[in-house]
């Protein structure tokens, strides 16, 4: 079983990382399943686990999706710390305690969203829940219909102290400069709202967006499914969001960019366990990106988050008008601006698409 854990924050799991002391970060739990970081035991029991079961979801679907918000339940906090445990991150999940003010955010960054976005989420959106210590900004996955022996669609996990702390313009600088090392000469900035519209409630709704792209993608083919091994796919699965970016490698059961969207940066872009690239390649980075069909550098880390990304674009972008652009600067002095790409060519293939879903939710 995977998941998609967006944004994640694991300064301390990349130190330990890096000292070859990871394995320090687990310890055992009382009441817990497994007694040891055996990913096979984990494997099994986040499977058997009552989140992943339809019989658990029927109250949340039976309520409007406005209604599928608010702080984790005692089930749902446990599986993410089953998770996080399976993974061996240090972070133990704990229900969160949430300000009526805080709540009216996530509700209102929902309700804004244009009706044909909130329409495709009438059936396949679970619920958004918040809980804290997390070990990432954002987490997605599939709850199972084993009796249809199909996904019956996906829940969103927040971490809210992540979210109390910015507003949408502070949340989108931090996020993109994690790929590269700090220097007092290269400055990046990333614009996503204007003016009274760079709120908390929005980097919620930007971020949200993301994580309802990877819902979106349940059930669809627009790339390979992120709770499905690779193995058990059809021999002749197709998948034309990812086939534009992307192939699949069976055999080593792996995607690998296609080389006319591969860059030289690209392999060293990370958004999880510490910065790889030089604050000096922030330029030559992107301007490679501009040459690419990605959406996004957080894109061209893997085919889920190229959609996720794309998606969130495009609907911040193209439907609801707002700003998105990257601005690197050296001594004070712009070097380069890097902006949405839904109207150049280089990315008409993914609108394409993307229109054709929204179109359906009309």
């Amino acid at each position: 079983m995977k998941a998609f854990r967006s944004l994640a924050a694991l300064a301390i799991f990349a130190a330990l990382a890096t000292l070859g002391l990871a394995s320090c970060a687990w310890a055992p739990i009382p009441g817990t399943p497994c007694a040891a970081p055996d990913e096979a035991c984990w494997r099994t029991a986040l499977e058997a686990h009552p989140v992943r079961r339809a019989a658990f979801w029927q109250d949340a679907l039976a309520r409007a999706p406005a209604d599928r918000v608010g702080s984790a339940p005692p089930e749902l906090v446990e599986y993410m710390l089953w998770d996080n445990l399976q993974h061996g991150y240090p972070e133990r999940p704990r229900a969160a305690v949430l300000e009526p003010e805080f709540l009216a955010d996530v509700r209102a960054a929902m309700a804004d969203l244009p009706a044909s976005v909130r329409n495709l989420f009438d059936k396949s959106l679970l619920g958004i829940y918040m809980l804290e210590d997390l070990g990432g900004t954002g987490f997605t996955d599939a709850g199972r219909d084993p009796s249809a022996n199909r996904p019956l669609g996906g829940f969103i996990v927040l971490d809210a102290a992540v979210l109390r702390q910015r507003t949408a313009n502070q949340w989108a600088t931090w996020k993109e400069n994690t790929p590269f090392r700090p220097s007092p000469d290269w400055q990046l900035r990333a614009r996503i709202e204007e003016g009274a519209q760079d709120s908390r409630r929005n980097a919620i709704q930007y971020i949200l967006l993301h994580e309802l792209g990877h819902v979106l993608s349940i059930g669809r083919d627009v790339h390979p499914p992120f709770y499905q091994d690779t193995k058990d796919l059809p021999p002749g699965a197709r998948f034309p969001f990812f086939e534009q970016s992307w192939r699949l490698d069976r055999e080593r059961e792996k995607e690998l960019v296609l080389p006319a969207q591969d860059f030289p940066q690209r392999a060293s872009v990370s958004y999880y366990f510490g910065a790889k690239l030089d604050a000096a390649d922030m330029a030559p980075t992107y301007a490679n990106l501009a040459k690419t069909n990605f959406p996004s550098l957080y894109a061209a880390t893997r085919g889920g988050d190229d959609f996720a990304e794309a998606f969130a674009s495009y609907v911040h972008v193209v439907l609801m008008k707002r700003p998105w652009e990257i601005t690197i600067s050296r001594g004070g002095e712009t070097v380069t601006t890097f902006r949405a790409c839904w109207d150049e060519p280089r990315c008409a293939g993914k609108r394409a698409l993307l229109e054709r879903i929204l179109q359906r939710a009309d």
